[in-house]
């Protein structure tokens, strides 16, 4: 089973500004025809793991954008998930090591994380394979950090491609070096 991040954030790091809004990232783009490889990484997922502020913000969106994926919110103090997603949306309160063994156990074959904490928890338990990050050349000086806390130790990467677009966005790919535990 693989696991993937695929993300944007700001030049200066951020995924989202302070109060959780992406409106930075919302008016980034004027070019809706490009989906910067969006469209056929979600066909490929088969879960969607994120954390409570995630989703938090996910459901404030016009339509739910995971229909054919099963969706997993880390979360220990959600008590449930809004009526209309109960059938598509699981809560989960322990270790994602575990969740790994459950989701492997049910044959899903590509999990997608989104959200920085939920990355920084699959990335310091040695879980998460690969990451796309997508910067878009706007500064906002203050926000959700993307990589923000404190490592147990350094987490070497491999680049696998970096991609320059025409309004300046530039997406890069990255394997992680470690091993699964």
């Amino acid at each position: 089973m693989r696991t993937s991040a695929f993300i944007a954030t700001s030049l200066d790091g951020f995924i989202a500004r302070a109060d959780n809004s992406i409106d930075w990232l919302e008016n980034a783009d004027s070019d809706a025809t490009e989906d910067y490889g969006y469209e056929a990484f979600i066909q490929s997922v088969t879960t969607v793991v994120m954390g409570r502020k995630t989703f938090a913000r996910i459901l404030q969106f016009p339509e739910w954008p995971f229909p054919d994926q099963r969706v997993v919110v880390l979360s220990t103090t959600l008590k449930s998930v809004p009526e209309g997603l109960k059938d598509m949306v699981q809560l989960f309160g322990g270790k994602v090591s575990e969740l790994m063994i459950l989701l492997e156990s049910d044959r899903e074959t590509h999990v997608y994380v989104d959200g920085s904490r939920a990355i920084q928890t699959f990335i310091k338990a040695g879980l998460l394979d690969d990451i796309t990050i997508t910067t878009i050349p706007i500064l906002i000086g203050e926000g959700i950090s993307l990589f923000g806390g404190p490592l147990a130790k350094d987490v070497r990467l491999d680049h696998i491609s970096t991609r320059a677009y025409n309004n300046g966005f530039v997406q890069s790919t990255y394997q992680f070096k470690v091993s699964r535990l």
